[in-house]
């Protein structure tokens, strides 16, 4: 109280008051973590981290895709539950994906096989026109061998005539192969000076179409999927006399059909691949295992393969093993 009462005396001749310490740390050279919090909130820079509660956490019934209970179950065999419909829809789509990329596909190896051929017809063409070029300019003159001329003309032959040519354009700084024209008659190329002319700017080809994979994938794990996969869930509905209420609102809505424990999140499940039952990982343990894998609901031997676990979503608490933090990266001023 008393610095209090000495700060407004100071200040009171400029007219300024010191705001409290504990209240806004207006004085403090720290930067608490407080008013970086604050800061952060007001400016939208930094990354933002938020920690999930329960109701941001799907149940272990609903489906991975619409987040809603599943009304036809079916499950992977990595263990994620699907709303038949939705997951049919998803894998319809992408078969639909990959069709039109191979149309793609297929266009574009279509064109590149048709400007090989005319690359080739037109190194053939430019080939005929060049030996059609040499054959006319062959000139053979008659030698009169009773003649009285003294010096004797010299008969041009094929080879006489190629070698002579090839000194002719060497001795007369003829064009060279870069230079003359595209039929070989030695016409010279016209030279642009300027590089920003638009025939001798760099052209941008065309983005190459890799060939598509056909194959679907699950939207979880990234894994291949066929119909044929997906798994038939059956839940057994808890045994409950309040008829009115309906299945979606109920807190516990399914059971194990052994036990009789109630399903959720905090329970470890997995369906049993012959039946599609859900029963706990307890019941798997100390019933199904310890009897030689024999199914307790139909008699059946069972395989290790033929029991999947159900991946299910948090509890709320960190313990479940399920991360229930958020983060956004945001802009960042790096001083």
């Amino acid at each position: 109280v008393i610095s209090e009462d000495i700060s407004v005396e100071c200040c009171g001749e400029k007219g300024l008051v010191m705001t409290r310490h504990g209240r806004n740390a207006t004085a403090s050279s720290v930067y608490t973590y407080h008013e970086k919090k604050k800061d952060t909130a007001a400016s939208g820079y930094g990354s933002k981290t938020v920690r999930l509660g329960k109701d941001s956490i799907k149940d272990f019934d609903c489906c991975c895709l619409t987040l809603q209970p599943c009304r036809n179950p079916v499950i992977t065999p990595d263990g994620y539950l699907y709303d038949k419909e939705a997951i049919l829809e998803c894998l319809l789509h992408q078969k639909r994906e990959n069709a039109r990329k191979m149309k793609e596909y297929e266009k574009q190896r279509t064109k590149h096989q048709s400007e090989l051929e005319e690359l080739g017809k037109a190194e053939a063409r430019s080939r005929v026109e060049k030996f059609l070029s040499t054959e006319t300019s062959i000139v053979s003159k008659p030698v009169d061998p009773f003649g009285k001329s003294e010096k004797k003309k010299e008969v041009r032959s094929v080879s006489n005539m190629a070698d002579s040519a090839g000194e002719g354009k060497e001795g007369s700084g003829g064009p060279s192969g870069a230079e003359a024209g595209p039929s070989g008659s030695g016409e010279r190329r016209p030279q642009l000076p300027s590089f920003w002319v638009p025939s001798l700017t760099p052209a941008a080809k065309a983005t190459e179409i890799k060939k598509p994979d056909m194959k679907t994938f699950c939207p979880m794990t990234g894994r291949p999927l066929k119909v044929k996969d997906l798994i038939p869930v059956k839940f057994t509905p808890i045994a409950d006399r309040d008829h009115k209420t309906a299945t979606i609102v109920k807190q516990a809505r399914y059971m194990c059909p052994v036990t009789h424990d109630a399903l959720g999140n905090s329970v470890p499940c997995a369906v049993l691949k012959p039946t599609g039952d859900v029963v706990t990982m307890e019941c798997v343990d100390k019933l199904i295992r310890k009897s030689d894998m024999l199914c307790p609901i139909s008699g059946q031997k069972l395989k290790e393969s033929d029991i999947v676990a159900i991946v299910r979503g948090g509890t709320g608490f960190a313990a479940s093993g399920v991360s229930l933090k958020a983060t956004k990266a945001g802009a960042a001023m790096m001083v």
